[in-house]
């Protein structure tokens, strides 16, 4: 279990799809000169501005496409059907908005944001004293390592999240919360889990073996106590392929090519093109906010 080191600096890494949607549906609408919707992008850029402020190594990380490789694997996961598209319409202007205000952006199109920001965890994890996930989703929560990669819920006080903490709030460490939603399934992802198959019951059981192709198919030797336990073996050994498919869908992919080295995250402050993007979208005010401007 790896500690912060409070010498070093720190890296932001942030779910900038979730951070968009977010502002989307707490954000009041707003229209630029020309009529195209920008509440959302005006709601992401609000909230990084403050974080640019005290930050001193950050990138963003966003889904350019809704659908990646996971969709090849299950034909029930996730896509962008059904979402506004005065939502949808926003995402490359967001990106554009994001790269306005001096930060690094990783579009991912065969991945998803959170493969990128698992990816820059591991591979940024020595350079930085700390990495701070900016996001809520439990998907990420098994990148977490002790206090040293640790995730940050910006919409709770930016309370964290370190290794005890996911331990108290799944029941399982963060290495087997890929098995842990592989059991229980993940609506917001779009697969089931296993019937039967509760948090409760799921933690219990990997608290012990820590993964699913560890459990014993028989309930007698799992050595505790679960309640309906030899039909919750029953049902893993007749679908173990499905778990180990949800446990695929579930596992962040952390060989995602990063051309950028630990020094380009540094943040150096916003592009003069900001201001110019601000006037087009009719949102001068955020200009007034900016605290660093790139040399």
């Amino acid at each position: 279990m790896r500690q912060a080191d409070p010498a070093r600096p720190r890296l932001h890494l942030v779910d900038a799809t979730y951070e968009l949607f977010r502002a989307y549906f707490a954000q009041p609408s707003r229209k630029a000169p020309d009529g195209r919707e920008v509440g959302a992008v005006r709601g992401l850029l609000s909230t990084l501005m403050v974080l640019t402020r005290d930050a001193t190594h950050l990138a963003c990380a966003t889904d350019h496409v809704v659908t990646s490789f996971r969709n090849d694997l299950y034909a029930g996961y996730k896509t962008g059907d059904g979402l506004p598209e005065e939502l949808t319409s926003q995402f490359a202007l967001a990106e554009d908005a994001m790269r306005a205000l001096g930060l690094v952006v990783w579009p991912m199109i065969e991945f998803e944001a959170d493969d990128a920001i698992a990816a820059a965890a591991a591979r940024f994890s020595e350079d930085a004293g700390q990495v701070l996930i900016a996001s809520v989703d439990k998907d990420l929560a098994q990148c977490v390592d002790g206090t040293r990669i640790v995730m940050l819920d910006r919409k709770n006080d930016n309370t964290l999240l370190d290794e005890d903490g996911v331990t108290r709030k799944f029941g399982v460490k963060p290495a087997s919360i890929p098995d842990f939603l592989a059991l229980v399934g993940d609506s917001a992802d779009g697969y089931p889990g296993l019937p039967g198959w509760g948090e409760k019951s799921a933690s219990s059981v990997l608290s012990v073996f820590g993964s699913i192709e560890r459990i014993p198919r028989e309930a007698s030797a799992w050595g505790i106590k679960v309640r309906g336990a030899d039909k919750l073996a029953a049902t893993l050994a007749a679908r173990a392929d499905d778990a180990r498919l949800f446990k695929q869908l579930a596992t962040l992919r952390t060989d995602v090519p990063l051309t950028e080295g630990f020094d380009d995250l540094a943040y150096r402050g916003a592009r003069p093109e900001l201001r110019a993007l601000c006037d087009a979208l009719g949102l001068p005010d955020l200009v007034k906010r900016v605290t660093r401007w790139a040399p």
